[in-house]
């Protein structure tokens, strides 16, 4: 019985495998390409505004396929004499591949822009089409357009980090030392440091292996690649410096001094000087408070008196109780208005008839802030 079972068994077995090599069909690779592309228009002029342009849509119809299978999409793009057989960049159509549309943001046509040849400031055409797929079956469409691409001024692949060094900064000439600089915005930077006789140039790696970028002086002092450093010439000095890389412009705002402002005498009470390591101070400064027929007021902020004029800068509070047990936060360092009262800190009470040390910071790892010390 034993042996008749097993016997059984595997003849019932060789049926079942029978049968499922007759059930198993060859995948059906076989794809008409897309024919026809609706938007956008043939010879379409874009004008790239990446940081605040919208999106284009870019639609097409349906590749045909005998089984009704799964088709995904992709866009693709070639140089104006391309034929797309190896583009240049491509991207993914809606619904992670499966839709007759692709969304392409602006950025991206920055960057195959760029990748064509086509220079910053400057307009030229690319080609595209459609690739479908099924499998690994592509076909490129039959039908394909072209695209006049005005680009801004500006960089198509923005740095994530961005470092200074050289013979006119704090940091040397070695890359390996070069000084962080403040993430503003995507593409756009800012440090408070000083310069001064010399050159530098801007990497966004500390080693040698970093893309670096310089300050054209000739042409408006844009950005550009490369290595020509950035010509420094005079006496040392403070200064804000700014970068955006998205439009290719820089900024540099020479930091005279930063006054102290007690908001009772409507006046600056004294003047911090720089001290390196984006570090404003005044190592002793007499302070007395104002009597009032309430009390003695003790509110305070700052003045930064620059090449472009004087700016202010206060507490994110509109009115502050005083510092004893705040957090880190209340010295935090905001732009503010020139307002007698409102955005101010208040010293420590043991500051009256006192004098005190001020410190402010203006460093790239955190927040601005400041620092009182009661002598």
């Amino acid at each position: 019985m034993k042996n008749i079972s097993l016997s059984f068994l595997a003849s019932v077995a060789l049926l079942f495998i029978t049968s499922c090599k007759k059930d198993i069909k060859p995948l059906d690779l076989n794809i008409t390409p897309v024919s026809s592309i609706s938007a956008p228009a043939d010879n379409s002029d874009i004008q790239l505004q990446p940081a605040t342009g919208a999106s284009i849509v870019f639609k097409w119809s349906p590749a045909q396929t005998p089984d009704s299978g799964l088709i995904l999409y992709e866009v693709a793009f070639d140089k104006a004499d391309g034929d797309l057989s190896k583009p240049i960049y491509k991207i993914l159509a809606d619904g992670s591949g499966t839709q007759t549309q692709a969304t392409v943001s602006q950025k991206d046509l920055n960057k195959m822009a760029a990748l064509a040849g086509i220079q910053a400031s400057s307009s030229g055409n690319i080609k595209w089409g459609v690739l479908a797929s099924k499998g690994t079956n592509v076909k490129i469409s039959t039908e394909t357009r072209s695209l006049q691409i005005e680009r801004p001024a500006g960089f198509a692949t923005v740095p994530d980090s961005l470092f200074i060094f050289g013979t006119a900064t704090e940091a040397g000439n070695d890359p390996v030392n070069a000084i962080p600089l403040k993430k503003i915005a995507d593409g756009v930077f800012e440090l408070y440091t000083s310069l001064g006789a010399g050159s530098y140039l801007l990497t966004d790696k500390r080693n040698a292996n970093g893309n670096e970028y310089y300050i054209d002086v000739n042409s408006s002092n844009v950005i550009k690649s490369g290595t020509t450093p950035t010509e420094i010439s005079g006496t040392t000095k403070a200064y804000r410096l700014r970068y955006d890389f998205n439009v290719a412009t820089s900024e540099e705002t020479e930091i005279k001094s930063i006054g102290l402002y007690q908001s009772a005498n409507n006046a600056e009470i004294g003047q911090l000087t720089y001290a390196g390591n984006s570090t404003w101070q005044i190592d002793s400064l007499p302070v007395v408070f104002v009597q009032f027929s309430w009390g003695r007021d003790d509110r305070y902020k700052f003045f930064m008196h620059t090449s472009a004029g004087v700016e202010y800068y206060g507490s994110t509070n509109a009115d502050n109780v005083p510092p004893a047990g705040q957090p880190q936060s209340y010295f935090y360092l905001v732009p503010v208005t020139n307002d007698q009262w409102s955005n101010t800190y208040k010293f420590d009470p043991s500051a009256d008839n006192h004098s005190v040390k001020v410190d402010v910071y203006f460093k790239s790892s955190g927040p601005y802030t400041h620092k009182v010390t009661v002598l």
